[in-house]
């Protein structure tokens, strides 16, 4: 079997020759290829050509296409920094109260530069790789995620206690928009896959009850959006998602990508056979600050947990950092490869 053959049999509960493994590393892809973050979002075929020397250097499975957690917002006009060795980062917010809601910009986001720049990445990779690698289109923000970043987070989550519900609720409709959009896009270029983020919405910051009736219902229409393009679907929230898993289920996700700080066993217990687990070694304090020993250590604890799993694909919890040292990503990749 080939990658895209791996990863897609773990999207669909089938068997495959060997666990199968999709990588979160455009940042360290990036820095091995030489190149700044500034010339990474700038040029697509520069980016494009970073994944593919990752992909023939460690031999995984699937590429996780990524730029920042901020493209989006920028699309909707909230000012962004663009550091030159680090992903671009919001530095303000769009709406500071809710008497600006009827006066923003209506959402066309397919104009703008980064967006464009993303897209056409992901074109080149499928183009280089055709159905020989998995390729997952991740596009940016969920609606809870983006509007934080339109809101500013601080003000979003006092808006739960103080705003009232029906300018919450119109907040979210606007960023779906955008999130809508962007999925419709990327299901253009050729992918495979599509996939958001919604860490805001996890239960380190939100309480569940606010993830059920915020979040939720717009993580599920993002899931109609990308299942009416007949792409399965991937989300992924940081953190521990332990008091949510059963509701991120209710998402309609084909997959759940779930940071290292939720327990494996819990994840086991809940996710397994319902939807496909992707992660989740901790990408910082295990394959970038520990040795090779230590990520064979959690390595094998993850994989006797859900190595067997017909849905299971082997990543880092979240975005592996620039440095990560190469012998690490060997070392967890060289021990999948001999699991079975």
């Amino acid at each position: 079997m080939n990658g895209y053959e791996r990863i897609s049999a773990a999207l669909t509960g089938k068997p495959s020759d060997k666990v199968p493994i999709m990588l979160h590393n455009f940042m360290m892809a990036a820095e091995e290829h030489g190149i700044t973050m500034s010339q990474y979002r700038e040029d697509p075929s520069l980016s494009a050509e970073c994944m593919i020397a990752a992909v023939d250097k460690y031999g995984y499975d699937g590429i996780l296409v990524d730029f920042d957690t901020v493209t989006l917002a920028g699309a909707l006009g909230v000012p962004v920094d663009f550091p030159e060795h680090e992903p671009a980062r919001i530095k303000g917010t769009l709406m500071e109260d809710y008497s600006r809601l009827a006066y923003l910009p209506e959402v066309n986001i397919e104009n703008y530069r980064y967006v464009n720049i993303w897209l056409e990445a992901v074109r080149k990779l499928c183009e280089h790789f055709g159905n020989e690698i998995f390729i997952r289109g991740n596009c940016d923000q969920c609606a809870f995620s983006l509007a934080s970043m339109v809101r500013g987070l601080t003000e979003w989550m006092l808006d739960f206690y103080l705003q009232d519900e029906m300018n919450i609720l119109a907040l979210l409709e606007y960023c779906s928009q955008a999130t809508e959009q962007f999925l419709k896009l990327m299901s253009q270029t050729g992918c495979h896959m599509l996939s958001n983020g919604d860490s805001p919405a996890g239960p380190e910051l939100l309480p569940p009850e606010h993830y059920l009736k915020y979040a939720l219902p717009f993580e599920i229409r993002a899931a109609e959006t990308s299942h009416s393009f007949r792409l399965p679907y991937a989300l992924h929230i940081c953190g521990n998602t332990g008091l949510i898993l059963e509701d991120m289920i209710k998402s309609g996700a084909d997959a759940l990508e779930l940071d290292y700080k939720t327990d494996i066993c819990l994840i086991h217990e809940i996710v397994n056979d319902k939807v496909t687990f992707i992660g989740n070694i901790d990408p910082s304090g295990v394959l970038t600050m520990g040795t090779p020993d230590q990520v064979r250590s959690k390595t094998r604890e993850l994989l006797e947990m859900y190595g067997n799993s017909n849905r299971f694909i082997l990543n880092a919890g979240c975005a592996i950092p620039a440095n990560a040292p190469p012998e690490n990503i060997k070392a967890m990749i060289a021990l999948a490869r001999s699991f079975r």
